[in-house]
């Protein structure tokens, strides 16, 4: 009797422990499995709190030719990819603006080599500077130069016939190493005068196409001269002028 009882009670033994094990979980999830409260740091595709922004084109930075802005009848808009569209990221801030009245002059290279002609004038408005692009297209692998200072007032290379710019103070425009369009094979710019309705320092953009070896163009300012500075973009070619507010 007494064998048969100590029998029973190792079998029943176990098989209760385990209902009780089984009933302590409720929904048959094993003891101690982690709670999904979620995944510390954020989900995926989540940015990180205080991550630098892209860089918006059109800072003012010499390595684009972005510009928001109104290009005015006869020219473009100047955008921020070089491809004529208009650009939307409109900067916050203009960068500093390291520049003066002075002349400012670059050499070109290439020439002889290099053929490229002024397709196309385009203006735009920054935070602090009004910009102008010239596009140049052509041949050869050589860049422009420029000769970019203030004149007493805009006379035509050769003829020296007196050319009507609105504003009250003129910059005279002379890019170097530039070809008539008969040997770049591309057309010159439109000489139609540009007026862009949203800048601030500019006031009209004339151009007077290409005399030896030089395409000069007319920047009207408006008040008093105003400090600029001009630089050069590649891929495509451009020289880009700009003048402070």
């Amino acid at each position: 009797m007494t064998l048969r009882r100590s029998l029973s009670a190792a079998l029943v033994l176990p098989a209760v422990l385990a209902l009780l094990a089984a009933g302590c979980t409720g929904d048959g999830e094993p003891a101690g499995a982690p709670s999904e409260t979620g995944t510390v740091g954020g989900g995926s595709g989540a940015s990180p709190s205080g991550s630098p922004a892209s860089d918006a084109p059109g800072t003012g930075a010499p390595d684009d030719d972005g510009a928001s802005g109104d290009g005015g009848t006869g020219g473009g808009e100047a955008d921020g990819d070089g491809d004529g569209g208009s650009d939307e990221d409109t900067p916050t801030s203009a960068p500093p603006f390291t520049a003066d009245t002075s002349p400012d002059r670059a050499e070109p290279t290439g020439v002889g080599e290099t053929f490229l002609t002024v397709t196309d004038i385009r203006t735009g408005v920054h935070d602090g500077f009004d910009r102008v692009v010239f596009d140049l297209e052509g041949t050869g692998s050589g860049t422009p130069g420029w000769d970019v200072r203030y004149v007493p007032e805009a006379r035509d290379d050769g003829s020296g016939h007196r050319v009507d710019v609105a504003g009250d103070a003129i910059l005279q425009v002379r890019i170097s190493g530039t070809a008539a369009p008969t040997d770049s094979g591309v057309p010159d710019a439109d000489r139609t005068p540009i007026r862009p309705a949203s800048t601030e320092a500019v006031e009209e953009v004339v151009y007077r196409t290409w005399f030896e070896g030089y395409s000069t163009a007319f920047v009207g300012v408006d008040e008093a001269e105003r400090p600029f500075r001009v630089f050069l973009l590649t891929d495509p070619v451009r020289v880009v002028l700009d003048v402070q507010h």
